[in-house]
Parts: C-alpha cells; structure tokens; sequence
C-alpha cells in the first residue's frame, strides 16, 4: 500500500465503481441528522451532488474516469441482499424510536443505515455522467468485476472503489478515496495485487481462499475467524478446503450451507464483458446547456457553482490532451497484472516482506 496525490492520476484511465459511490454520496453528502439534500420537489439530491464535484475534480486534474454500474447480481449474493433489506427495515424502526427518545447522534446513525440507491438514482447518475462527457459501462453483473477485468486488460491504470474485496477478482491496482469528498480529508490510497501477495506470502488461489474465509458477500462467516486468524490458517493448511477439514467444530460454527467452492468459483471466473463487447471510451466536452437544465432547473442546483465547475473543466481540458509525459516513451496503457496465473496456483511466490493485512470483508 502507498499513498498518492489525487494529482498524480493526471492522463490516466480510471475505472469507477459507479453504484458504490453513489450509495457513499448518499449517505455522507450534506447530511445533518436525518435531512439531507433535495432539489424544490424534496427529492435527494446528495448523489448527483457528490457525482458532480466530484467528477469535476478528476476531469479537471486531467483524469479519464469511466463509469462501470452493476448489473444483475449472482444468485449467490441473495442472502445477503436479504439482509442488508433487513437491516434497512430494522433500522428504519429504530430511527423512529431515535426521534421521539434518542439523540441527534443517534438519529443521524439510523438514518444512514436506511439509505438505499433506487434505479431512479442510478438514472440520474447516469444522465448526469452522459452530461459531462464521461463514458459508461454496464456490468452483466458485478461492477467490480468488471472494473477488475478492464485493469487486467490494460484498459484503464487502475479502478477506484472502496472495496477491499474488489483484489479478489485479482485487479492489478485498486485505489481508495479517490472519490471520497474533499471535507474527509482523507489520503488516496493505492493497492497493487502482486504486492499484496507477495507481502501476504500466498498464491493468487490461496488468497481467494483467505478473502472468503474473512467473510464475503457470497457466503456467511464463520465465527471466531478474524483476518489474522484466517491468514494463519490458510498458511498453515494450505487451502480453504484443508482448513474446513481441520477446524474443531466445537469451536468454531461452520454456516449451513457454506457454498465456499461456488464463491471461489465468482471470484476467479466472474461474468464481465468480453473484450470485442467492450464499448469504446471516449471523453467529450461537457454538455453545459444540458448540465444547466438538468442540475439548476429540474435539480434546483446553484448556477453560478455549475457554471463555474465546467469552466474549469473546459480550462483544464487543453492542458490534459498534453497526456502524460511517458506517453512519449510508450504505450499509455498498462500491463496486465504479473501476478501468478489462477492455474499456478501451487506455484509460491517470494518470501514477505512486513506488510499488514489488509481490511477484506463484507461491504459495509
């Protein structure tokens, strides 16, 4: 792991996890207690607000976003789709109840928790990218996934997300806080996926097997197994399947069923676009009649801001055509991961050096 400058991105290719963001926007943009914001109608607007700055920020320090938006989600994620519907329910209830007793802190927790992006936010996010230029992609299943697959096929440098779990569909590069807004205060962080492996001292299976014995979106988690636990377990037997076959049952509680080859197989042979089905990415100059109609008189957004954000767009758009420097020397695109083959997986790879295990797990 290293920590970037959100400049040092300028000419690359970025791959974003679109439906995250847009749920991260939603739950942190211009929230006090339970309000937050809405065009004249009371509509949300905290995930075109959050889009749209943040957009601009990239295009203007000279990146080339895409946008990837999940598609249906593997039957195997149901039941933890059902649960995140649950807690939703759950804490709907408990916000009610945080109202009339509890505190503002309280409030503001609950009504976190029941956020939920509709289609009808995905459209708007969509309109609002088509706006500004900015290509999308629509995944036939997991965005990840498929941000993951563009970066192994050297499409974009990197993908950005907040998803540990996004290194299991093996991306050679993983960014963090890239989009996260500019009042968080918090450091861009990049992953390459050679490293981790190499820092972790495991093949590229045995960390398929190490994420889900962490806990995944696939299949339930085993309790009394943390991420250190996990990891020195998969050391010590090799492979999830020696592990399972190892554990006292008295001790530790295996979900039934625990579908774990089903989710092994998801990660290493996702659903993603194959690369002739791939459309082309192109970046235009922002739509700013389109923008002003959209985002001031239908969104109730503030014209000066709007205007002011695509002028330095519009300023910086020259400067980013310069490309990046090494676009002298060579292709702009970036190799495919060098990490052990899925086939290789008996194959070891180079001794660790100290490194510290990362947060895989469930999405939050």
């Amino acid at each position: 792991m290293k920590e970037q400058k959100f400049e040092n991105y300028f000419g690359r290719k970025i791959a974003v996890d679109a439906s995250m963001h847009i749920y991260a926007f939603m739950v942190v943009v211009g929230r006090t207690g339970d309000q937050t914001l809405t065009d004249e109608a009371g509509n949300v607007t905290s995930h075109l607000q959050g889009m749209f700055f943040r957009t601009v920020k990239m295009l203007e320090s000279g990146m080339k976003p895409v946008f990837v938006f999940d598609g249906k989600a593997p039957t195997l994620k149901s039941d933890e789709l059902a649960k995140r519907y649950s807690k939703r329910q759950t804490a709907t209830t408990d916000l009610e109840t945080a109202k009339e007793t509890g505190t503002k802190e309280d409030v503001e927790k609950y009504s976190k928790r029941t956020v939920r992006v509709t289609r009808e936010h995905n459209a708007e996010c969509r309109r609002l990218l088509q706006l500004l230029g900015v290509p999308i992609i629509d995944a036939p299943s997991e965005a990840e996934a498929q941000c993951a697959s563009l970066c192994s096929q050297g499409l974009v440098y990197g993908i950005a997300t907040e998803d540990m779990d996004a290194l299991t569909f093996a991306t050679p590069r993983l960014i963090r806080h890239l989009m996260s807004p500019a009042a968080a205060n918090k450091p861009v962080t990049e992953f390459e996926y050679d490293q981790v492996l190499a820092e972790l001292d495991l093949t590229a299976d045995q960390f398929v097997d190490l994420c889900i014995l962490c806990g995944c979106d696939y299949t339930e988690k085993i309790g009394n197994i943390g991420p250190f636990r996990a990891l020195q377990l998969i050391k010590k037997h090799g492979s999830l399947e020696a592990t399972l076959a190892a554990l006292d049952p008295e001790k530790y509680n295996i979900p039934e069923p625990f579908p774990y080859k089903e989710a092994k197989e998801l990660f290493l042979n996702p659903e993603v676009l194959k690369p002739e089905n791939i459309p082309p990415m192109k970046w235009t100059s922002p739509d700013l009649d389109g923008l002003l109609e959209f985002l001031v008189k239908e969104k109730s957004f503030n014209e000066e801001r709007v205007r002011s954000a695509i002028q330095r767009v519009t300023a910086a758009k020259s400067k980013s055509n310069q490309g990046r420097l090494d676009s002298f020397f060579g292709p702009s695109k970036t190799p495919p991961s060098q990490a052990p083959k899925r086939k290789e997986a008996g194959k070891v790879v180079p001794p660790p050096k100290k490194g510290k295990l990362g947060g895989f797990g469930k999405k939050k």
